[in-house]
């Protein structure tokens, strides 16, 4: 087996047999595996773990809309299970219509391309008649659906907006990382098989290259001579640039030549920073009161742009907020004023870090999957309006210049992911969750989604099933083998569905006639007909791994919208103009207060500037966490190593920790008017006064579950943050609009 090749979304990892079981270590080609995913067999067995299919006991006797949360469950055998699974997709399509059901089922279950959680259902269900749907992601909903009108549809995607690194690492004078935290990309939807990032930044700075990281934490930049750091308040990078924008106006720095060939309505821009479309000059005087930064380290910030190349690079964290589009938007208004759209290394990037894939220079393998069929339904919501779609039954919802009906929903059926991990204001939520008539969850552990289904059947963590990994923006496909069998009952989401499909008398156009086997050769066959060099399938087999182009080091080097800039009437946008729009006729006709039609400073309903600051003065961000994937492994491994007083650690300022009598290791309360959750307290000199960092997917724990708002124990800031969206524009998530108070809490429960 040690010749053998594993995958999730973590990186690639060797497999041993060893006395005391199988063992995982990096990949000797990755430079830098990552280092939690080999806790992933902690979990073959763990307590956590489903054992069978089960069903809530109050759903049983004919309570269909109360108690999930707080009932017990009842073991049933997978035909029974199956058979009234069945049997309530059959029911409610036929009493309700298929838009009765959703299938949002958002995650990341699997790196595989195969035991793809919701391929597998989203097929089921639409060969059953369909499903209403959800569109984006958490991680990038607003900048997906806002993009597409300033740059075009082809600019929608995660990683479609970045020069590569190489480019970056030969030609970037200046690189301004709005929010850079570089453990994000040790992760990538579908696997990763060498982790880059790290090197190629290095390469940079070495070069010479200069690093200003604005961020509320000093900790974000790298150890390095060429790295400096600028503190400002959260949700203010907006206003940071249109100070920018507005002192090149005025020295006369601006490349007209760039925004009269590559831009439309930069005039527009221009009235609005200087102050005569409003009265309000967006100086750096003024920008110093917005983001609480000193005006000399403005102006120092300021002339750091006037390099020969520079690049703004904005994590995904600044679109999931209040009027998160702006910031993106200003960040290509200002690279265009610069003159830096087109060039090798310079102008915007949107995620360099955010992920392992966003600029790699490679050609990606591209991500062919399991063919999920046709929707007959056409109905859908932007994926963070899951609680206003189940609370507001025949409501509707303004989203991107459309009004979206919303269905009466009455089944939800999710698998592959945890809401009670990705969605905002958890107590709110659970009120909404209460509200369909049946829930039915795939999972492989006891998560607070588990706890709030109806029928819960327990599906294989990836390590107990053979599939093929490789995400789309990488050059290394696997052929991941099982390490073990699976655990007590559970079984394939493959396998779940094709039951399901066989009570419904459609298993065989579910299967299509294949096994598993069959279908991991059928799926390996579209790779190679895209490229012919890769082995067959019975070499790949074998082998267990094939890199494309290993003998080269950028293969795909490319400068962002390259082409445009070279020739804009050959290769124009998908905009209504064929050119940037920094002011947008499309977005003015919608008519949305919370997202004008050229970049703006929008504030906040929560921020540090603004009125509920004085009940609530601390600003929570929630960013990804460094020892697990969003909610991944929170059970076991670094995870439950790096708690805090039995709790998820939370990072306070040093002065707001004093100000409360709060010391490292106590346990902390933080609250606001949408809930409380119990922390431990971890003391940082590095981080901005007014702020604290609390990461996501600490398993959701109240200890009340009958309570309407319970306190929750484990350190989950999604109990705080709103449930109130980026703009009607988006309906992306706000979740890093967040205030909340702290206090030391002498009750130590533990979670």
């Amino acid at each position: 087996m040690s010749g053998h090749f594993l995958a999730t979304h973590f990186g690639t990892y060797r497999v041993a047999r060893t006395p005391a079981g199988p063992r995982l270590s990096g990949w000797e080609a990755d430079p830098r595996p990552t280092p939690f995913g080999l806790d992933y067999l902690d979990l073959a067995s763990h307590g956590c773990r489903v054992a069978q299919p089960m069903i809530r006991r109050g759903w049983l006797e004919g309570d269909t809309r109360s108690m999930r949360g707080a009932d017990t469950f009842v073991a049933v055998d997978w035909q029974r299970a199956s058979e009234l699974v069945a049997n309530e997709i059959h029911r409610i399509a036929q009493a309700h219509g298929n838009r009765s059901i959703f299938a949002g089922s958002y995650g990341w279950a699997s790196a595989g391309r195969f035991h793809h959680a919701q391929g597998q259902i989203k097929r089921m269900l639409n060969l059953a008649g369909g499903f209403t749907a959800s569109r984006h992601s958490y991680s990038y909903g607003t900048a997906g659906a806002f993009l597409p009108h300033v740059l075009g549809a082809g600019y929608a995607g995660t990683n479609a907006c970045a020069p590569s690194w190489d480019q970056i690492a030969e030609h970037t004078d200046c690189l301004v990382a709005f929010g850079l935290r570089l453990t994000n990309a040790q992760c990538d939807p579908g696997g990763v098989g060498r982790h880059t990032v790290e090197q190629w930044l290095g390469r940079a700075l070495d070069r010479g290259m200069r690093l200003i990281v604005v961020s509320p934490d000093g900790s974000d930049a790298p150890a390095h001579p060429n790295a400096e750091h600028l503190a400002i308040r959260p949700n203010t990078d907006t206003a940071l640039m249109l100070a920018c924008a507005h002192e090149l106006i005025r020295s006369g720095a601006v490349d007209h030549e760039q925004l009269e060939r590559l831009t439309t309505g930069f005039d527009r821009l221009a009235a609005y920073v200087t102050g005569r479309a409003d009265g309000v000059a967006k100086t750096p005087a003024w920008a110093a009161g917005v983001t609480g930064a000193d005006p000399s380290r403005i102006e120092r910030f300021i002339d750091a742009l006037r390099a020969p190349t520079s690049l703004l690079n904005l994590g995904w964290s600044l679109q999931r907020a209040t009027a998160g589009e702006q910031p993106y938007w200003m960040a290509i208004a200002l690279a265009a004023m610069r003159g830096q759209i087109g060039k090798p290394g310079g102008g915007f990037a949107f995620g360099l870090g955010s992920v392992n894939s966003v600029g790699q220079p490679v050609r990606g393998l591209g991500a062919p999957g399991l063919d999920q069929g046709r929707n007959p339904v056409s109905d859908f919501i932007p994926v963070a309006a899951i609680a206003d779609l189940l609370a507001n039954p025949g409501g509707t919802l303004e989203y991107n210049g459309r009004t979206l009906d919303l269905p009466d929903i009455r089944m939800v059926y999710w698998a592959g992911g945890n809401p009670f991990h990705h969605h905002q204001d958890l107590n709110r939520l659970r009120q909404a969750w209460q509200m369909p008539e049946t829930v039915v969850v795939h999972e492989p552990v006891w998560t607070a989604t588990t706890q709030h289904a109806d029928i819960v059947l327990p599906s294989t963590l990836p390590f107990e099933r053979n599939d093929i990994t490789v995400s789309s923006q990488d050059r290394t496909i696997v052929f991941s083998r099982a390490v073990h069998e699976p655990y007590a009952e559970a079984r394939d989401d493959h396998r779940i569905c094709a039951m399901i499909a066989g009570q419904l008398g459609f298993e065989e156009a579910f299967t299509a006639g294949r096994d598993t086997e069959q279908w991991l050769a059928s799926l390996y066959e579209g790779y190679r007909e895209r490229f012919p060099e890769l082995p067959d399938y019975a070499a790949f087999r074998e082998t267990g791994i094939y890199t494309l182009d290993a003998d080269t080091d950028a293969p795909a080097s490319r400068a962002l919208l390259a082409d445009f800039a070279g020739a804009p009437e050959a290769h124009p946008l998908a905009t209504p103009s064929g050119r940037i729009e920094l002011f947008s006729g499309t977005i003015a006709g919608f008519d949305y207060a919370d997202c004008p039609p050229h970049p703006s400073w929008v504030p906040p309903v929560e921020w540090l500037g603004g009125r509920r600051a004085e009940d609530f003065p601390l600003h929570l961000l929630s960013p990804q966490p460094a020892n697990r994937l969003h909610s991944q492994l929170d059970a076991v491994g670094a995870s439950q190593r790096d708690k805090v007083a039995s709790r998820e650690a939370a990072v306070l300022a040093s002065a707001d920790a004093a100000a409360r009598g709060i010391g490292e290791g106590d346990t902390v309360r933080l609250f606001n008017a949408r809930g409380a959750c119990l922390v431990g307290a971890t003391i940082s000199e590095t981080l901005m006064p007014g702020v604290v960092l609390l990461p996501t997917g600490a398993w959701y724990t109240p200890e009340d579950p009958a309570s309407p708002s319970p306190l929750e124990l484990a350190g989950n800031p999604n109990v705080l943050t709103q449930d109130r969206r980026a703009s009607r524009l988006s309906q992306g998530t706000a979740a890093n609009s967040c205030l909340v108070e702290a206090v030391r809490h002498e009750r130590h429960a533990t979670p």
